[in-house]
């Protein structure tokens, strides 16, 4: 029993060293291609579309399709993004950031009239 058991850990631990971890930075030195043109749908509550974009995988550029994610309050969604830098490029992934959540442009912590959708 011990050596199945052993048998199986090690199985499971030597699969888990042949796949890479995923991470959260990219850099490269090849730039992404020109973005597709890519309709978002109607509005949909309480969601924020994701727009379409190039991610880096398998060694080479591939389309992902834009989709929708679940909106948090109080966060804003900050778009994927290639940046380049010095003839490298950067991946910034999608993320939800704190602050700005009437979309004015002013932080809550600095704005005196924070989530309010009807001021301009």
């Amino acid at each position: 029993m011990i050596k199945k058991t052993l048998a199986a850990v090690l199985a499971v631990a030597a699969l888990g060293a042949a796949i890479p971890a995923y991470s959260a930075v990219v850099i490269v030195r090849q730039a992404p291609p020109p973005a597709r043109e890519e309709v978002a749908p109607a509005a949909r509550p309480g969601h924020v579309w994701r727009t379409g974009h190039w991610d880096w995988r398998g060694n080479k550029h591939v389309w992902v399709k834009g989709n929708w994610v679940k909106a948090r309050r109080g966060y804003n969604y900050v778009q994927p993004a290639w940046v380049e830098d010095n003839g490298r490029w950067k991946m910034n992934r999608g993320a939800w950031r704190r602050g700005d959540a009437d979309g004015d442009g002013v932080r809550n912590k600095d704005d005196r009239r924070p989530n309010n959708p009807n001021r301009s």
